[in-house]
């Protein structure tokens, strides 16, 4: 039987159904989930949203992955909704596909992060591993509250983002009321919303919308080195908890986040990895953390 999507010869068994609007690829420690419909700018599907949520879930679960990337085939990133969706939407349809949510149901993200991660796409917020959106081309509409609910955005210089709602006489999508005001403050976010405006990469790194701009050819590369230099330096156990306190407490009292970190301060001193890191450290050595699941 033919591995699809670039398993590098894992059991099938691992990834169940063949993807159809995505490619999945785990080259240890990085797993690249590529939106692949370039003929449509990779315009999101209900299919191409479960396929996405399915391919996270094989990662999360998957010990050789310490980081995911989620980029885009072609020239785009993702164009928001396909038009064909919108216009099903106009007649009154829904944004569904029961058949592939049976061929590929899923479950990703820890219960723990709390219930307020555990939404449409803000699932992605409480994958315990780090997830890097790599924009490499235009990303419009439901597309951008996506990739801000990933953990870090890197991004294209040249390539151009819009929230484009307001347009297409739309409501703040997703999540992205709550998620744009707290990177770039209420007043930026609301001239985005309102005014559909055009970013690039460039503009976008400097409202701190994402945390990097660089040339297009560097974008892939620069994202897995991100993710391998967690994989030789980090304690992925630590990686999961950072990012639950971080996101838990996003929108909490800071005594309550206080009073929990010294708790998991305490329990920290008694992990391996907290003697591992000590170790390495004294004897100048990278260290040698076990991976989740491990």
């Amino acid at each position: 039987m033919e591995v699809p999507n670039g398993h590098h010869g894992r059991d099938l068994w691992q990834y169940g159904p063949v993807y159809k609007e995505i490619l999945y690829e785990v080259d240890d420690p990085v797993a690249t989930i590529t939106l692949n419909r370039p003929e449509a700018l990779n315009a999101w599907t209900p299919r191409m949203g479960l396929e996405v949520r399915h391919a996270v879930a094989q990662a999360e679960q998957d010990p050789a992955v310490v980081g995911s990337i989620l980029t885009g085939a072609g020239r785009g990133f993702c164009a928001g909704a396909d038009l064909n969706v919108l216009s099903e939407l106009t007649r009154g349809g829904g944004f569904s596909d029961e058949e592939a949510a049976q061929e590929l149901a899923s479950s990703p993200g820890d219960p723990s992060f709390g219930e307020d991660l555990q939404g449409e796409y803000t699932y992605l917020m409480a994958v315990p591993k780090p997830i890097i959106a790599a924009i490499n081309g235009p990303i419009a509409g439901m597309a951008v509250p996506i990739a801000l609910a990933c953990d870090l955005r890197f991004m294209a210089e040249d390539a151009v983002l819009t929230t484009a709602f307001s347009q297409r006489g739309l409501i703040a999508e997703w999540g992205i009321s709550w998620l744009l005001p707290r990177l770039v403050g209420s007043a930026t976010a609301l001239d985005l919303l309102f005014s559909s405006r055009k970013l690039t990469g460039t503009d976008a790194a400097q409202l701190g919308l994402v945390n990097l701009a660089l040339p297009g050819s560097e974008l892939l590369a620069h994202s897995r080195g991100y993710v391998e230099e967690l994989a030789a330096r980090c304690s992925p156990t630590s990686l999961a908890t950072m990012k639950r306190q971080v996101y838990q407490w996003l929108h909490a009292g800071l005594g309550p986040a206080e009073r929990e970190a010294y708790k998991l301060m305490l329990e920290s001193f008694g992990r391996p990895d907290f003697a591992e890191g000590v170790k390495s450290f004294q004897e100048r050595r990278a260290p040698r953390f076990k991976r989740l699941g491990q």
